[in-house]
């Protein structure tokens, strides 16, 4: 498992395993959400199974699967909502991190936080190229500026 900060308080991380979620609790995750949904893995990898290590080790646990290629509105606020309540540092996983990096675009670029060039810039940096995200996150901060 790579686990790869966008922020101090968000990271994504392709698919984890049981076995992972003390060295996530290591590096100072308060809080896991998955974007997988169960159909893409093998029964031991299933959301349930993940939920139950993490909340024994004392960590939130939030499920948001995103279909590859459906990222919807709902998606956006299931995950803004949960990065709100996890109440420090989250770690968002998928197959590979970019569902869950791409999710984070989007909401950042509808705060206004960053730009879409800085967003853009992070996710790179961490080997995700969301250059067709560019318009949406464009307009999406063109909305925040009001």
């Amino acid at each position: 498992m790579t686990i790869k900060p966008l922020s101090p308080d968000y990271a994504v991380s392709a698919q984890i395993t049981p076995q992972d979620i003390d060295a996530i609790k290591d590096a100072g995750y308060v809080a896991v959400m998955c974007n997988r949904p169960d159909p893409e893995n093998p029964a031991p990898l299933y959301a349930k199974e993940l939920r139950e290590a993490a909340e024994a080790a004392g960590l939130k646990f939030y499920e948001n699967p995103v279909m590859p290629g459906a990222l919807t509105m709902n998606n956006l606020k299931t995950q803004q909502a949960a990065m709100a309540d996890a109440g420090g540092p989250l770690l968002a996983y998928c197959a590979s991190g970019n569902r869950s990096a791409m999710v984070w675009s989007l909401i950042i670029a509808q705060s206004g936080s960053l730009s879409p060039d800085q967003i853009l810039a992070i996710t790179t940096k961490m080997g995700y190229d969301h250059s067709a995200l560019r318009m949406d996150l464009e307009m999406m901060a063109k909305r925040a500026a009001g």
